[in-house]
């Protein structure tokens, strides 16, 4: 049966059908107008997100059934067109839940002067079809058992929801921060650059150093020293550092000599070294692309071991697909280079055989100011997803992998690029 009444919330994520039963996407925010007196808000439509990431907005008036699971549209064309917030619009999920309000309500004394969250908004729909927010579900501080108690309210007993008040600082993240939980961080990166600017850099303050360092990887260049822009300068730092070294060289690279070397001052010197030494190189090189942390052993180090280090599951598929043997020490730059392991070869052996008896030593390494095209080059000819890097000395200085190689082949705006024409048939109702 289909619903007259439905919480913001749970409409996010539902899969959205045209009229002959074809999905066009998932539902990820609600737009409303809210009006500066206590009136109830009309819903203006949703936001939905295509299988290409391209968020598109659909007008409530298309709306024709909300049932568990799915929204149905009613006949018609969805324009593809790139939603785009209009003066006066705001986004349910994003810039309103989370807010903090005051409840007036002679039914709950202990709301009364204290001040609570917006966790959801109900909407329903009115004898014209028009879509209102009619309730606010509010959370407090304390809490009961495990879990903060949930007030619904109606909407005219609000305070603290007008244009100018929403969004004003003292705005928790918390159902947002819930949302993200569990997302890949190329996930979060998308979701975090549909937030409006404040919003974004509110949930940017909340993630931890180590969350934030995996979203910021994901981000456009742009994006990156832009958020790092925002961030106080000593919070900006720990984030470097948490970082890839090889991802945190190339954010640096985008920056002024002046902000770069204040950063990199403020951060660990264990941390900072294998960066400098990154930004010695040119970033089109396979010195400039190569991490400085790839999986290195010495000849004694027996194969059982060695696949113990590529279980770790902080490295990448492409890191763990190959470990670089060498003469002590074992830290970039090391000493001699004598061979590579692949993980295939691992595999095959005894766990107690010793990686210095299997070393491939054919294949060539490349060096450090080998240019791109050269380094594609490589990754074709040997069909390969990592590849050692050497100075001149025969020291092993890292390794390139091929996403590394991916990152700088494709276009400089790839991230922010969608698939348009291969979701378009799927649009259409």
């Amino acid at each position: 049966m289909a619903a007259t009444r439905v919480y913001a919330a749970r409409l996010a994520g539902l899969v959205v059908l045209g009229p002959d039963g074809e999905s066009i996407g998932r539902i990820r925010d609600v737009v409303v107008a809210i009006r500066y007196d206590r009136q109830q808000p009309r819903v203006h439509g949703l936001v939905v997100e295509l299988p290409s990431r391209r968020r598109i907005f659909v007008p409530m008036l298309r709306v024709t059934a909300i049932e568990p699971g799915v929204v149905t549209l009613n006949t018609g064309t969805v324009s593809l067109r790139r939603f785009a917030q209009r003066p006066g619009e705001l986004l349910a999920l994003a810039q309103i839940v989370d807010s903090a309000v005051r409840v007036d309500d002679p039914e709950k004394p202990d709301l009364d002067q204290v001040d609570v969250f917006v966790v959801d908004l109900g909407i329903e729909q009115t004898r014209t079809r028009d879509w209102r927010i009619s309730r606010v579900a509010v959370r407090g501080h304390r809490r009961i058992g495990r879990r903060r108690t949930v007030h619904v309210v109606d909407w005219e007993r609000v305070s603290g929801l007008t244009p100018y008040e929403i969004g004003r600082p003292g705005q928790d993240v918390t159902t947002l921060l819930e949302q993200f939980e569990g997302l890949r961080a190329a996930d979060v990166a998308h979701r975090l650059r549909e937030l409006p600017e404040k919003r974004r850099l509110e949930v940017a303050e909340a993630l931890d150093d180590e969350r934030l360092a995996d979203v910021v990887q994901e981000l456009p260049e742009n994006d990156q020293v832009d958020l790092l822009g925002h961030l106080e300068v000593r919070r900006a730092a720990d984030v470097l550092e948490a970082m890839d070294p090889d991802d945190a060289a190339d954010l640096l690279g985008e920056l002024s000599k002046g902000e770069r070397e204040s950063l990199l001052a403020l951060m660990d010197p264990e941390e900072s070294e294998p960066v400098r030494r990154l930004l010695e190189h040119s970033p089109d090189t396979a010195g400039g692309l190569m991490t400085p942390r790839p999986v290195i052993l010495t000849p004694s180090t027996t194969v059982a071991e060695a696949l113990a280090r590529v279980r770790n599951p902080d490295l990448t598929p492409a890191l763990a697909s190959m470990v670089f043997v060498v003469r002590p020490p074992t830290a970039t730059p090391t000493g001699r280079y004598l061979g590579c392991v692949h993980l295939q070869q691992l595999l095959r052996e005894p766990p107690a055989d010793l990686v210095g008896g299997i070393l491939d030593s054919d294949l060539s390494p490349l060096k450090a100011e080998l240019p791109l095209t050269a380094v594609t080059r490589y990754f074709a000819t040997y069909n390969l997803v990592c590849g050692p890097v050497v100075d001149e000395e025969n020291h092993l200085l890292g390794a390139v992998t091929v996403d590394d190689v991916l990152d700088h082949l494709l276009p400089d705006h790839w991230r922010e690029q969608e698939q348009d024409q291969e979701h378009e048939r799927a649009t259409r109702t």
